[in-house]
């Protein structure tokens, strides 16, 4: 069982920048591949960036490539996503996921733990 508490979340101005972090508490941190999804009203959770188990590999969805970074400390069992330049369509409730390491990174399906999730939200 893996326990998953998101903060930093709030409200930023256009080009603006936030720092997310997941905090995880529970076995095993380290194996599992950890993702971030956002989900807008009315709108199916989308994913965001994903991170391997080890950090080496991380993935992003084409939206946030180049403004957005993935990382994580397992030492900490934290897991983080920068956020820069950020665009009034990034509005969202943003949430940290953990899943076992042969996962599809981008599928929401795939993974077996999931935050309560924070608003991320980028006025104009």
């Amino acid at each position: 069982q893996v326990h998953l508490e998101e903060s930093g979340g709030g409200l930023v101005q256009a080009g603006g920048s936030l720092r997310l972090s997941c905090a995880a508490s529970g076995r095993a941190f380290s194996t599992y591949a950890m993702g971030w999804f956002h989900q807008a009203p009315g709108k199916e959770r989308d994913f965001v960036a994903a991170i391997t188990w080890s950090g080496g590999t991380t993935y992003y969805a084409d939206s946030v490539k180049g403004r957005f970074t993935i990382s994580r400390d397992n030492a900490k069992n934290t897991v983080y996503l920068q956020m820069n330049s950020l665009k009034p369509e990034d509005t969202a409730v943003y949430y940290c996921a953990a899943g076992p390491p042969g996962i599809r990174k981008s599928a929401p399906d795939d993974y077996n733990y999931w935050g309560q999730g924070t608003q991320v939200t980028v006025s104009s």
